[in-house]
């Protein structure tokens, strides 16, 4: 077994968001209007495979596509020169009027050049665009090392910490 620990981080208004902006080369931040499950699903293996994502290695194709069929889920590509270079998921949800960004990362080849920052900061500007309560997000030590501290660099704060232990 292995012992990880988890944090929940949320950011309540988007005034408290510490925003960075890449000055470095041409990025964009492209939603995804037509879901297209192969994209979300190649997006996952790849930058999860560093960080043990496994839980929707299972998933049919028809779960991905059902998944990405659910009207509060959306997908937004980080484009570099034209070519894609990470992702995040946000997840609506209404009965608690908030925000889940639920999968969020940079392809192996961007990492370590602020990529992440700049993603972060807009995941977040784009899920204020609706009025919600909170953004919020959960990462763990088995994610990029940076990503606690990119969370905390863009204001969001801990709301709660555990322990968990998953097979080796």
């Amino acid at each position: 077994m292995i012992e990880i620990s988890r944090q929940y981080l949320e950011i309540k208004n988007i005034k408290q968001l510490k925003d960075t902006n890449y000055s470095g080369e041409e990025c964009n931040i492209v939603h995804i209007k037509k879901p297209d499950f192969q994209l979300n699903k190649f997006l996952y293996k790849q930058i999860g495979k560093d960080h043990r994502w496994i839980d929707r290695l299972s998933w049919s194709d028809q779960a991905w596509q059902n998944y990405l069929n659910d009207k509060d889920v959306e997908t937004y590509i980080l484009e570099v020169k034209n070519e894609v270079a990470g992702y995040f998921e946000k997840i609506f949800h209404p009965e608690t009027n908030d925000v889940e960004i639920a999968y969020f990362g940079v392809l192996k080849d961007y990492r370590e050049k602020n990529y992440g920052g700049y993603l972060l900061s807009n995941a977040i500007k784009i899920s204020f665009k609706k009025e919600i309560n909170r953004v919020w997000v959960h990462t763990c030590t088995l994610d990029h090392k940076n990503a606690l501290k990119n969370y905390l660099a863009r204001g969001m704060k801990i709301f709660k910490e555990e322990k968990i232990n998953i097979s080796a």
